[in-house]
Formats: structure tokens, sequence, C-alpha cells
């Protein structure tokens, strides 16, 4: 039972957020490029098998990100009692759990097409790189949000078997939606980033934290209302667009006051709501 609860605060399972905000893409992709009109068995066994591949491979890269971290991670108090940075658990076992679940993440993989295989492996070097931008530049959180949201295209290859246009928008204003939600997130641990010399967007924007959210922000509204356009949507997506507006724009960043960190975790929290509102938003679109 030790070892099982060390190995679940190694993946963060105890944590939903980090793989339902993996997840959530897939699932917006996936809803876009599916025919509704035809069996819902195939959209419901795929939504499966990007939820697992969603919590796989996020628990394989807190692992790697663990590994990576480890010296700093000792030096903030938010992360100094992980178990790698802690040494409970020696990075020699750490890099076998990460392998074990990488295996069983390709497992799931390969039952896709061949294009969407190609394109998941392609991305691998990349995921796992993300950990290391933090020492190079200010920008860490747009590679993450290059890599995060990647699930978006190879859900929507799944089903068609190429890209369009509506994925790559959608795409894009994704990548500025994690933009967003992660400067918020690494403002828990600001003054000890800034100690040890590590580099993120929270620090960069630190003087001005509303603009640089709200730009982001912006990109992500602008991305869904050409994505409706471009899929052709009726009416009612348009309208229901107002409430990811009003929580992306008012709730995360205009209530974003105070210098507690509880107050980012729990904004940087409540894009899983925002991430279930998307989805509900393209299925409207689809099906209405």
């Amino acid at each position: 039972m030790k070892n099982l609860k060390l190995f679940i605060e190694l993946t963060r399972l105890n944590k939903p957020i980090g793989y339902m905000l993996l997840f959530w893409p897939c699932l917006w992709g996936l809803t876009m490029a599916y025919n509704f009109e035809n069996d819902l068995d195939k959209y419901l066994f795929y939504v499966a098998l990007f939820f697992f591949g969603s919590v796989l491979m996020r628990s394989a890269g807190c692992i790697v990100n663990d590994i990576a971290d480890r010296n700093f991670d000792k030096k903030v108090e938010r992360t100094k009692n992980r178990p790698i940075a802690s040494g409970k658990i020696s990075v020699f076992l750490a890099s076998i759990y990460a392998s074990i679940l990488c295996f069983i993440a390709f497992l799931v993989l390969i039952n896709f097409n061949n294009l969407t295989i190609i394109l998941a492996i392609a991305s691998m070097p990349f995921a796992f790189s993300y950990p290391l931008m933090k020492r190079f530049t200010y920008w860490p959180q747009l590679f993450l949000g290059i890599t995060f949201n990647y699930g978006l295209l190879l859900a929507w290859v799944s089903i068609h078997g190429s890209i369009n246009i509506s994925t790559i928008i959608l795409y894009f204003g994704a990548i500025f939606w994690t933009l967003g939600y992660d400067t918020i997130y690494g403002y828990q641990d600001i003054k000890d980033d800034e100690i040890i010399g590590v580099k993120s967007t929270s620090i960069k924007f630190k003087n001005n934290p509303k603009k640089f959210l709200y730009t982001c922000y912006s990109l992500t509204i602008i991305s869904l209302i050409l994505t409706g356009l471009f899929m052709k949507f009726k009416l009612l997506y348009f309208l229901f667009i107002i409430i990811p507006i009003i929580h992306l724009l008012y709730f995360q960043v205009y209530k974003l006051t105070g210098k507690n960190p509880k107050i980012f975790l729990n904004k940087f929290k409540s894009n899983n709501f925002l991430g279930l509102l998307v989805f509900v938003n393209i299925l409207i679109g689809k099906i209405v």
C-alpha cells in the first residue's frame, strides 16, 4: 500500500486536473470529426482510448518531469516532498515506471490508423523535452501548449486520416488557452522559481499578467468563433460561446486578485470546467 501511494503521488493520479486538461482537446477534435448520424460505438470506443491514453501519457510525463527537475523541486516549497525529489523513489525505479506506462500507451495507440500512430510517435521527443525548456526560455508554457493539445489533431486524423483548417484553427486557440492557464499556475511558485533561476511566462509578465492573459484568452475565443464558422455550426453554438467567454475573461482574469497560491490554483483548476464547456459547445454545433 505504501508503494501504491508513492506511485499515485509520482504519477499525480490523485490530481485528475492534469490528465483532464490533456483529454479535453482530444475530445474536442474527436467530436468535431465524428459524423453522429453513424453508429456511436466507434465514437465511444475512441473516447475511451483517448481518455486512457491521456491518463497514461500524463502520468509518464509527470515522472519524466520529476526526474528532470528533481534538483529544482528540492528547493521549491510546493514540490520538495515529491517522491523523487525527497528520495522516496529512485530515478532508476521511476524510469522503469515511465517505460511501462509508455508501453501500455503504445498498446492503446495501435488501435488507431497508421497516420495517427506515426504523428503520435513523432510528437514524443517534444512532449518529453518540455521539462528542459524552463532552463533556456521564458516561454516553456508555449512549448507545453504545442504538445499538450496535440491530441486534438490526432483525434481528427483518427477519424478522417487527414487534417483540415478547422482543426488547425482550434489547435491554435487551444495552445493559447494552455499558455494562459499554465501562466496562472506558475504564479504559485514565482518567488522560488526566481531564486533558483528557472524561467516562465509567469516571471516574464509578472508586472502586468492580466494584459498578457487577456491576449491569450482572446485568441482562444477568436479561434472558437472561427472554428464554428468553418465548421458551419448553427447559431446556437455561437450563443453558447458567451459562457466560455465569461469564464475565461471575467472569472479567470478579471477576478485574478491577491497573492495567495490557492487563488492561482483554483483559477487553474477551473479550466477543467472550461474544457467541458467547449466540448458541450462543439456537441451543440454538431447535433443541433
